[in-house]
């Protein structure tokens, strides 16, 4: 991938709820508020910064996970997940502070989540020549993936492209959406239909398609070499909105609200003032405040 035409998409959140749960408490600010969240989401950004020195990069973090737009159309969306407790909620604020004082484009917004904010960025963007490369270990990113987009598990160090999808998830990136709004996702509440899994919504998606055309042929279902086929018939007839629900839930917006002044997301000078009062209020440590002296301006 070209630097000059490659766009970074941090999915923050996934790497802020890692440093939470990997960082030891003792991490406090001048106020003794907890900041381990805070040290270790500011360490793998200036890691990324110092080894990949993107020069169009935006990171995206959830704020709507109570009030995403999902919510309107479905309550129970999300609902299986425990509230953020206040003190991480405070510290996700402060995430955000650091990625703008390094000159990040940060992107949130109370009723669109991370995902649609990258999306929207990334398809707006397109136009332009950029491709994206997306951070997040999220199956859900991947519908976005194009040609020559790539998704990449930072931690795992694991890459891939739009090619790659099928032989993670079984479908293509396009499918993504059907594929969940058949066989649901318990990790987001997403329903689906019942007693239909991710091996029969994959063979029901390799026979049709997508999940338009299934409905539209569910009488040639029984028919087919599958498994349970009578039934799956059944229960498509019986859930067919509840599966088109599930994927409008799945589906990531392509239209969220992004300011003009985000731009192609390129990276600024970091905010010298604004980084010198954050080292002193969340208790940087020497090492760290020479590392973003070190990165503070783009190459």
């Amino acid at each position: 991938m070209k630097r000059s035409q490659t766009l970074f998409l941090v999915d923050a959140s996934m790497y802020v709820f890692r440093a939470w749960h990997s960082m030891p408490d003792e991490f406090t600010d001048l106020e003794g508020n907890p900041v381990n969240a805070v040290h270790g989401f500011t360490r793998f950004l200036l890691e990324l910064l110092e080894r990949q020195r993107p020069l169009h990069i935006a990171v995206a973090f959830d704020e709507a996970l109570e009030s995403s737009f999902r919510n309107e159309r479905y309550p129970a969306y999300k609902a299986n997940r425990e509230p953020a407790p206040e003190s991480l909620k405070r510290q996700f604020r402060e995430c955000q502070a650091v990625s703008r004082a390094l000159g990040l484009a940060t992107m949130v917004d109370p009723r669109y989540e991370a995902d649609d904010l990258i999306g929207t960025l990334l398809w707006r963007q397109r136009e332009a020549g950029f491709k994206g490369l997306i951070l997040s270990a999220d199956k859900d990113l991947s519908q976005l993936l194009r040609d020559g987009d790539q998704q990449w598990d930072y931690a795992r160090n694991l890459r891939w492209g739009a090619d790659g999808v099928v032989e993670r998830f079984g479908v293509r990136p396009e499918q993504i959406p059907d594929f969940l709004g058949l066989a649901g996702d318990s990790s987001d509440n997403i329903p689906g239909v019942p007693g239909i899994g991710p091996k029969t919504a994959t063979s029901l998606l390799a026979h049709f398609g997508d999940m338009d055309s299934t409905l539209a042929r569910i009488d040639e279902i029984e028919f087919l070499r599958l498994r349970g086929a009578k039934g799956h018939a059944m229960r498509l007839r019986e859930y067919a909105e509840q599966a088109q629900l599930s994927r409008d839930l799945a589906t990531i917006a392509l239209d969220a609200p992004i300011p003009d002044s985000i731009g192609d997301a390129r990276r600024l000078p970091a905010d010298r003032q604004a980084i010198g009062d954050l080292c002193e209020r969340l208790r940087l440590g020497a090492l760290t405040r020479r590392r973003i002296s070190e990165i503070a301006d783009p190459d």
